[in-house]
């Protein structure tokens, strides 16, 4: 399994994103005032079912349909194996829900085709089934969901309406929970309507994209996931090669990561492919790519026609007030030109926005982005100081400060320009984080100017955190200059003892 969630923006409740809560309270709605009752009464009608002679007649015939499907697809064959476990231990019940969902063999087995008017059974059938069939509901479900039947078609309405059909609550709280995750952030920058737009049209897009895979497989489609998806496609497309955090999770690992938000187009869609082909036929996501593919080729459509006003990356609700409209100003004219790849405006742009803001991680983290094009600019030098200076109270501050400073090491032109004090307090990141190597090669910088008041702190912390990550070697290495400039620290008489030992 694999997930990727953007955490870059918040929503504001002063301009609140009504439409995709109205979307979700309508899916909401649809699931819990008519799908979940149709359930209730599948379930009954199974109980029933269990106690006529009926199961007798339908089920071996209904066993062996799915048998001859499951020869025409391998994916098949753990489904037809295991209804006819359920056949052989009694689960009638259970039988008569899955019979439910096969609209193809209902369809045929109700018109007298499974069981036909000159075999031996069909008297028997014929009365038992007029007597069962007032307690069955009346379908819903199948019948605005997206058909896979053979012979079904394009089913137009239903490609549209099978997106606001799931099922299970599980089902329904996932798709909500990325539907509102990616959808408000594109409400925001598209307005309500035309986010409506995107939105039933991704759907539909994604239902006749899985339509082509899956027609004659049997079954239906159904879920707001193909939607979701096209939001998806849509958000790394307007987004772009600016980089986005985002949580991922593959398997039973994860962790948090900054990507240019386009790289994540290809990863999401290489995961539905491959689901597709080695996964089972439980899930669409042939529906998930499609979804994929129509939100990044209608965003990227749209964005050539009109210009939109991509939300600022991480900006809290108050930056998006009025009162900071200059802000706000400088940061879409400096998106802009982010967005075309035209760094040389891009650049002087973020400068002027960081001159607004001069506190504000993620613009301080454009800026640099787009001035490390040039390296010997005074952009990337004053960019990466800003960086620098930081108070870095959160671990994203101390993320930033860190991956910064790898890059402006390895590019910066003639050389790095820090200040002691700048290097000092990069130190006691670095360490918070774990990131030794790099505080230990700050020190090295540092060890020449060990007059800076704060080098014995430096120095103690810079080996309290190697002994406290097991590094004794790279700690008892720093204790000459330890017991010449802090032979005061515990930490001194710590490693001074141990190496007596």
């Amino acid at each position: 399994m694999f997930i990727a969630i953007p955490l870059e923006n918040k929503p504001t409740w002063r301009s609140p994103p009504w439409m995709t809560v109205l979307l979700i309270a309508v899916q909401c709605f649809i699931y819990w005032g008519w799908q979940e009752g149709e359930q209730a009464a599948v379930q009954r009608a199974a109980a029933r079912y269990a106690a006529t002679p009926l199961p007798r007649l339908e089920l071996p015939p209904f066993v062996e349909h799915l048998q001859a499907r499951a020869r025409g697809d391998r994916r098949d064959g753990a489904f037809a194996e295991a209804a006819q476990g359920l056949y052989r231990k009694g689960a009638h019940a259970e039988l008569y829900r899955l019979m439910w969902d096969e609209g193809a063999f209902r369809k045929r087995l109700l018109a007298g085709e499974v069981i036909r008017p000159g075999d031996e059974a069909y008297p028997r059938w014929k009365a038992a089934r007029e007597a069962f069939a007032p307690q069955e509901p009346a379908p819903f479900t199948q019948r605005w969901a997206m058909s896979y039947e053979s012979g079904a078609g394009w089913q137009p309405v239903q490609a549209l309406t099978s997106t606001f059909l799931h099922g299970s609550t599980g089902h329904l709280v996932g798709n909500m929970v990325f539907l509102f995750l990616f959808g408000f952030t594109l409400e925001m920058a598209l307005g309500a309507w035309a986010y409506l737009g995107f939105y039933l049209l991704g759907g539909v897009g994604a239902s006749f994209f899985a339509l082509a895979f899956y027609a004659g497989l049997g079954g239906y489609g159904l879920g707001a996931s193909g939607a979701v998806s096209a939001l998806m496609g849509m958000y790394a497309v307007m987004y772009r090669m600016r980089r986005i955090r985002f949580f991922y999770m593959v398997l039973f690992y994860f962790n948090y990561a900054r990507w240019p938000a386009l790289v994540m187009l290809p990863v999401w869609m290489a995961f539905e492919l491959v689901q597709h082909f080695v996964g089972g036929r439980g899930v669409a996501y042939m529906a998930h790519f499609g979804g994929l593919l129509t939100g990044a080729l209608a965003m990227a459509l749209y964005m050539k026609l009109r210009r939109v006003d991509v939300p600022a990356q991480g900006a809290a609700p108050a930056q998006q007030a009025a009162s900071v409209r200059p802000l706000q100003e400088a940061i879409a004219r400096a998106c802009r030109y982010s967005d075309a790849l035209d760094f040389e405006r891009a650049a002087p742009a973020w400068r002027g926005a960081a001159r607004l803001a001069p506190t504000d991680a993620q613009v301080l983290r454009a800026w640099f982005d787009s001035a490390r094009y040039a390296p010997g600019s005074d952009d990337f030098h004053a960019a990466a100081r800003l960086i620098f200076k930081l108070p870095a109270r959160t671990e994203d501050e101390r993320r930033l400060q860190h991956a910064s400073f790898v890059t402006y090491r390895e590019r910066a032109r003639p050389g790095v320009r820090m200040s002691a004090d700048t290097m000092h307090g990069l130190v006691r990141c670095f360490v918070r984080l774990g990131e030794l190597a790099d505080a230990e090669r700050l020190c090295r910088a540092l060890e020449p100017h060990r007059g800076h008041p704060q080098w014995p702190d430096t120095l103690a912390l810079l080996a309290n955190g190697l002994a406290q990550a097991g590094r004794m070697e790279s700690a008892r290495a720093w204790l000459p200059a330890l017991q010449r400039d802090a032979p005061q620290e515990a930490v001194t008489r710590w490693l001074a003892g141990r190496a007596a030992q």
